[in-house]
């Protein structure tokens, strides 16, 4: 099959991993995949295959949105009306073409589908006000118009088809992991470098929705031992501010971004625990990477995480009271690495189950056909 891949290369953001990681996927399966991107003269980014590549103009983009230059819709439909793909399938990035997509592709004729990352608060699909808030009113009256739109789970499913999607337009097809590079393995090294006993570790951005600073404050309170130390590993806007709470008199490590995959599988390996205090999220790939690892997992439930930890795959934290709970937690896990060992085996069994990269992908090509017989059944339809 023909794919025409519309996403992100950079900077780097969950999008940006799940458009790497099905790419390569899809490639790995035969299929041929045409990459179109926002692009610049820039470093190649790490473990990305190598295949044709359109790039779009832009006059900004950032792991938020994209904007993009009046010249990018011609260069888009050009570039696919030359592709002439059997399916097009774009990575929403928040940017205005999302929005002119579905009419491209009508006039090309070429069946569209959509994976919408937008994240959102907790059950109930109660949104926070703001980015994400507009962001889902903005989308829901474009949603129908493409051919099937792909979210992480049944609450993101129930709250588009609440805003007026059509609920047979949506498909649930979750994030995956290639457990292959994802898996526990010792790595002793890790605790060595950092002189620690127990290992405590964020990987995401500096954000005000990834809410870090619940976490930096209440380790400061919890009056961590000496010899347990917290990895922080990101970069993004409250970076500046939370460079109080850094320091080895905390027993908190600032690490940045790290570009390299192999050194992030490594961190995830050597850590104890995986804690992800977000405000809102969409289907977190870092913590569903942890879980592979075999780590123990914190997060709130919040987008598809509390899903994803349910029924005792890992802790489940309430966006309430989030550094009131990681002030007592932090202490017990430090304390009792059984439990580490056993939130660690039941993370990586769920992952097993519900959420591996192989899986992902023979959805994803289920889909696809599902979407071209469709579409070949509405023209003999037409023709009839």
């Amino acid at each position: 099959m023909r794919i025409a891949w519309i996403g992100k290369k950079s900077p780097f953001c969950g999008n940006v991993t799940y458009s790497r990681e099905i790419t390569n996927a899809l490639l790995d399966r035969g299929h041929q995949v045409s990459f179109l991107h926002f692009a610049q003269e820039e470093r190649e980014p790490d473990n990305w295959p190598k295949f044709q590549e359109v790039s779009l103009p832009f006059i900004y983009k950032s792991q938020v949105y994209t904007i993009p230059t009046l010249k990018a819709t011609k260069v888009l439909s050009e570039s696919l009306e030359r592709l002439q793909p059997d399916i097009v399938h774009a990575s929403l990035t928040l940017s205005p073409l999302d929005f002119i997509l579905p009419e491209i592709c009508e006039e090309l004729n070429l069946p569209l589908v959509a994976t919408f990352h937008t994240p959102f608060a907790g059950k109930g699909a109660k949104l926070i006000s703001g980015t994400q808030l507009l962001a889902y009113q903005l989308y829901a009256p474009f949603l129908g118009q493409y051919d099937r739109v792909i979210v992480f789970s049944q609450l993101q499913r129930d709250l588009l088809g609440k805003m007026g999607v059509p609920l047979e337009n949506i498909a649930i097809i979750p994030n995956g992991v290639d457990i292959n590079k994802y898996y526990p393995a010792p790595t002793p090294s890790l605790k060595e470098e950092f002189q620690a006993e127990r290992l405590f570790l964020y990987q995401g951005r500096l954000a005000p929705e990834k809410n870090v600073e619940a976490l930096l404050r209440a380790w400061k309170q919890a009056k961590m031992a000496p010899t347990s130390k917290l990895l922080i590993v990101g970069d993004g806007p409250l970076r500046s501010s939370l460079e109080p709470f850094y320091g080895e008199d905390y027993g908190v490590y600032w690490l940045g971004f790290i570009a390299e995959e192999q050194r992030r599988i490594e961190l995830l390996r050597g850590a104890d625990v995986f804690i992800l205090p977000s405000l809102v999220e969409g289907l977190s790939l870092s913590l569903l990477e942890a879980m592979a690892c075999g780590k123990a997992c914190l997060a709130t439930d919040v987008g598809a995480d509390g899903e994803v930890l349910e029924g005792g795959a890992g802790i489940v934290l309430s966006t309430k009271t989030v550094r009131s709970q990681l002030r007592t937690l932090l202490p017990l896990f430090q304390d009792h690495p059984e439990m580490t060992t056993v939130l660690g085996e039941k993370a990586r069994n769920r992952i097993l189950e519900r959420y591996t990269l192989s899986n992902n992908i023979t959805h994803l090509e289920r889909l696809y056909e599902e979407v071209l017989k469709q579409r070949s059944f509405m023209h003999l339809s037409r023709g009839a």
